[in-house]
């Protein structure tokens, strides 16, 4: 195994969530913790790429930095992919996969540098060994990342495999609207804490109270999965047996009271939250219900209600939402006073609709969509302008 206790790393997540990767990496013993647009640079030993991968809830991936250096054109990106002891590595006969990102690089052509780091590696294989590794876009063995500024790269193998918010128990073909990491991410910036009572009432798929649960149960969320550095030549199975043990020895079968609630309007939605509850192994830890958010009564006096409502994009939907805003501002002064209430949405018409005071709006990307995570303190009484 490769012996270091300086390795770098990169751990991107989705914008507006550095923060709070920044503080789980923190939890982690993660060192040299610099957060930046996009994600997270942090150092450690080669280990704390198990580590992480394991236990990160809000990280994207975990990439290891095996390379930089200043570059003017292509030629420079080969040069320096090129020096890289990639047999130290991995072996020959694992499947590759090159993907460049750039900001403000002043290259034309980002396929070509990309196209040309995958000839750097794979005749620097080919000189050594005689043999070189076949490449596969889909299921690769090894990815290779690089990042490109105005004039440094910087290359990167990486850890994880398949993004990591890809738990390893999500049964629906369908991607959920909100990914994993990002609900994780949530749950953080809401401030909810394992014995708070936490309700999403327009639960979907339940990907937020599944998260809640994992964290109220201390089930690492890797658990159920494989990982990009097993792959690698430096994956130390016993090591990494020993790790994922010790995650399972600290697992909380079975909460003293449940005090996470999940509802939705529709049948089907409750049916998916349970199935997934189930694949994720925290059936025990929320409370599932089909209940109108409108009509529904608050499961204890006080907690924090968090939801990702539908984002109305077409036009039906908007006049729909615009319409609905209202009526769940009365409901929420109703039947949830002595609650925080945190919207998560791109509808940034919210605020106004809801006749609720904004306490604090956080923004926030969900893929491509720009969002806000919106907090509403909630108190008994007539409605507050929105500020």
């Amino acid at each position: 195994m490769i012996a270091s206790s300086a390795e770098r790393y990169f751990a991107p997540c989705p914008r507006g969530l550095e923060g709070v990767l920044a503080a789980e990496l923190t939890q982690l013993r993660a060192q040299e913790i610099a957060p930046t647009d996009g994600g997270v640079a942090f150092a450690g030993e080669l280990t704390l790429a198990y580590l992480v991968n394991l236990e990160s809830r809000i990280a994207s991936r975990v990439l290891w930095q095996v390379g930089s250096g200043a570059y003017r054109d292509e030629r420079d990106i080969y040069a320096l992919a090129h020096e890289i002891n990639w047999k130290r590595h991995f072996e020959s006969r694992r499947t590759l996969r090159v993907d460049v990102a750039a900001t403000r690089s002043p290259l034309r052509s980002l396929e070509f540098a990309t196209l040309r780091i995958k000839d750097a590696v794979c005749d620097r294989f080919r000189a050594e060994s005689g043999a070189r590794p076949s490449i596969d876009k889909r299921q690769p063995d090894v990815r290779i990342h690089a990042h490109l500024t105005e004039g440094d790269a910087t290359i990167y193998i990486d850890t994880s495999g398949e993004p990591l918010f890809k738990r390893g128990f999500r049964r629906d073909a369908e991607e959920a609207p909100l990914r994993e990491n990002l609900a994780a991410g949530l749950l953080a910036l809401a401030g909810w804490q394992r014995k708070t009572t936490l309700l999403d009432p327009m639960c979907g798929s339940g990907t937020i109270t599944i998260e809640a649960a994992l964290l109220a149960a201390d089930r690492a969320p890797g658990l159920s999965r494989t990982f990009g550095f097993q792959k690698l030549a430096w994956f130390d199975g016993p090591a990494w047996q020993r790790l994922k043990q010790s995650a399972r020895d600290r697992i909380l079968e079975k909460p003293a009271t449940p005090e996470i609630f999940a509802s939705d309007s529709t049948a089907a939605a409750v049916a998916k939250t349970r199935s997934n509850l189930a694949a994720a192994q925290v059936t025990e830890f929320v409370t599932v219900e089909q209940a109108d958010l409108l009509t529904r009564v608050s499961p204890r006096p006080s907690g924090i209600l968090l939801t990702n409502p539908p984002y109305g994009i077409r036009l039906a939907d908007r006049q729909k939402l615009a319409a609905f805003y209202p009526l769940l501002g009365d409901a929420l002064k109703q039947r949830y006073a002595g609650w925080t209430a945190f919207f998560f949405t791109s509808d940034l018409r919210l605020p106004k609709l809801i006749h609720l005071k904004v306490a604090k709006r956080t923004p926030l990307h969900n893929g491509s969509l720009e969002c806000r995570l919106f907090e509403f303190p909630l108190v008994a009484g007539r409605h507050s302008p929105s500020n």
